[in-house]
């Protein structure tokens, strides 16, 4: 079985997903997916998360960097590597998300996971959402930032995610009937969300 968590900017989606993971024994995909993008990439982990899912001008510089170091990835006309569009980092990383996927008991963070995937009988999709003002809070004490820093990021995270879900799987990342869960960890508090996620787990399994 793999859970997928989406998450809005500031809704806990890493920690939930740590901690699902942790509760079940299974293995979390988060930053291991950014580490192995890096390496080929040749730059750092940190650089990476900063920018995923951002602007092309970072994944058209990433993507001829990873074409360099695999070019039968990329088979490029005449021979040669030319511009390669963003297209081809989504590629690659739908490549590395199928790859776990198909690990099983895995718990897997982002990068479009739900529309790479699809609706297969054994994955459970989350989304958890939370009010503004509490993802900005959050945002701001886990970022050591002010408050207006912390709403500048969380729109640009959540609007360039959005363009992502809708550029490349023609999908509206807000709309829930694409996952089987959507939590409001406002409410219900990130250790809620991760009981409501188990005890779902539990009920298929």
């Amino acid at each position: 079985m793999v859970i997928t968590i989406s998450r809005q900017y500031g809704a806990g989606g890493s920690e939930v997903a740590r901690r699902v993971a942790e509760a079940l024994g299974w293995q979390v995909v988060d930053n291991e997916l950014v580490e192995q993008v890096a390496a080929r990439a040749g730059m750092s982990p940190a650089e990476v998360a900063e920018r995923e899912e951002r602007a092309p001008s970072f994944v058209e510089r990433l993507t001829r960097t990873l074409a360099a170091a695999t070019p039968e990835l990329f088979p490029p006309p005449g021979g040669t590597v030319t511009e390669l569009e963003e297209a081809s980092l989504v590629r690659i990383t739908e490549g590395v998300v199928s790859e776990m996927a198909r690990r099983g008991r895995v718990v897997l963070v982002g990068r479009a996971a739900p529309a790479v995937i699809g609706q297969r009988m054994d994955a459970l999709h989350v989304k958890l959402v939370a009010p503004r003002a509490y993802r900005i809070h959050a945002a701001s004490e886990r970022l050591g930032i002010d408050p207006a820093e912390a709403t500048r990021i969380l729109d640009e995270t959540d609007a360039m995610r959005a363009r992502y879900h809708r550029e490349y799987y023609q999908r509206d990342w807000t709309d829930p009937i694409h996952y089987h869960m959507v939590l409001n960890t406002g409410e219900l508090g990130l250790a809620g969300a991760v009981t409501a996620i188990v005890a779902v787990v539990g009920e298929r399994r």
